[in-house]
């Protein structure tokens, strides 16, 4: 059953790109901006990377998460899911890892180019991509809880205000991590601790969820 869940949608992504794909153009289209807002200072480029790259990816899994569960509510598959013998828990943590890969992947992968804009060094680059990695998997966990909240509410505002302080231990950590390999420290312990922030989001998040959605179906 998890496994049917995951494939669905991934090609219902594929067959409607342009939704997969907003969260990736605006993260394109903040992180090109600063620098053309700022100059060319070098240094100060260097300095606000960390930061605007974050909060770019941060605002970008925001915008993803406003159709989370909102088809699966209005074509009346969050019903079946309810009765389903795989369990709710499992089905919420394949969806969420079906949005992680469409909305969170092509934004890993552009990051190391978004980099390059701010003149950051391969050590950073690559301390960038794997605090990505485990901090954008926070915040989709995160996320999926706030848009259960906010199920049928239709309120993209009361998503934001549940999820952005959620948002600011990973958001720190991922900041700190490439700010330290920036100063040729080691990023290991920021790291160590979105593994943590990811470890208890995957022990709670989709628990939470789960029951956040037999809450609005109520």
């Amino acid at each position: 059953m998890l496994i049917p869940v995951l494939k669905r949608e991934l090609l219902g992504a594929q067959r409607c790109p342009s939704e997969a794909m907003s969260a990736l153009l605006f993260f394109i289209l903040v992180g090109s901006l600063f620098p053309l807002a700022v100059g060319p200072d070098a240094a100060l480029l260097r300095a606000i990377a960390p930061g605007v790259i974050w909060v770019a990816a941060l605002l970008a899994v925001l915008i993803s998460l406003n159709r989370l569960f909102e088809p699966d509510l209005a074509d009346g598959s969050l019903e079946q899911w309810l009765l389903a013998p795989a369990g709710l828990t499992g089905l919420v943590a394949a969806k969420t890892l079906a949005h992680w890969c469409v909305a969170c992947v092509p934004l890993i992968l552009v990051a190391p180019l978004m980099a390059l804009q701010y003149g950051l060094d391969a050590g950073a680059v690559g301390t960038l991509v794997a605090a990505l990695v485990l901090g954008t998997a926070v915040l989709t966990l995160v996320g999926a809880l706030g848009a259960a909240l906010t199920l049928g509410l239709r309120s993209h505002v009361l998503l934001a205000l549940i999820m952005v302080p959620m948002s600011v231990p990973p958001l720190v950590f991922g900041c700190a991590a490439v700010a330290a390999s920036q100063q040729g420290l080691s990023a290991a312990p920021q790291l160590s601790l979105l593994g943590a922030c990811l470890s208890l989001a995957v022990f709670l998040g989709p628990w939470a969820t789960a029951a956040a959605l037999r809450l609005a179906m109520e």
